[in-house]
């Protein structure tokens, strides 16, 4: 089964959720924590994403973070996620819930999109929650408001996942006839146990074959940008009514 298959279920489907993580970014040059050459490979991400390092080590966390932004202004969306923002507009796409945390969904046109992990484009402080700018975070700035510390909206290790995107993707993902799964290997709790609530079909894309490949219908390896570019090929401009 093909991409073409992908494309027929698509075409009957009245609701399909995409489920996003790594891998749909590595294609536009960002790096992936949890492969075998992944970051979390050389670094404990508790010493530098965590709420404990945020409170007791904020110069490290603070050089981690801006390092990440610094390799994000090189790196822009790709095909795929170009695709994706089409098929919204198509009506053939009803929601991304993404774990991946670089607004590249949005930046590429997607209106409907669901950040299960935060982001790291945008600031708050931490104490008082008063939105800041990524400039004053960059340049080591304080709050304005409380002298607090600055920090990106991004769900670090001891944090829960916020609550409206989660529940949004929750109630989508058991509603939905699709769901697509995008580049990620399901590792990460309590993400992973978002396609164990659908009902509709399950489909995995991505590059490395998983341990739980028996649980969708289709799996299709392959890179996220070549294989929705075949996607978008096989439903040749095929828009809902």
């Amino acid at each position: 089964m093909t991409a073409e298959t992908l494309a027929q279920w698509m075409r009957q489907s009245h609701s399909t959720v995409v489920l996003t993580g790594a891998g749909m970014s590595t294609e536009s040059g960002i790096p992936d924590f949890r492969s075998q050459s992944g970051w979390w490979q050389n670094i404990d991400p508790r010493a530098v994403a965590s709420t404990e390092s945020l409170q007791n080590n904020y110069e490290l966390f603070r050089e981690f973070y801006q390092m990440r932004m610094q390799a994000l202004e090189h790196c822009v969306p790709h095909t795929g996620h170009h695709i994706l923002a089409d098929f919204e507009k198509r009506g053939l796409v009803s929601l991304i819930a993404t774990q991946n945390v670089d607004q590249f969904h949005q930046q590429a046109g997607s209106k409907a999109v669901a950040e299960l992990h935060g982001n790291i484009v945008t600031m708050r402080c931490q104490k008082c929650s008063k939105p800041h700018s990524k400039q004053q975070f960059q340049k080591n700035a304080v709050c304005t408001y409380c002298s607090g510390k600055l920090r990106p909206n991004v769900v670090l290790f001891g944090e829960t996942l916020p609550s409206d995107a989660w529940n949004l993707a929750l109630n989508e993902i058991q509603h939905a006839n699709i769901v697509i799964v995008i580049g990620t290997s399901l590792e990460v709790y309590p993400v992973n146990q978002l396609p164990l609530i659908a009902k509709g079909r399950l489909v995995s894309i991505n590059l490395e074959s998983s341990n739980d490949n028996g649980q969708f219908d289709l799996v299709i390896e392959g890179a996220a940008g070549g294989v929705l570019a075949e996607l978008d090929q096989a439903l040749e401009g095929y828009k809902k009514k």
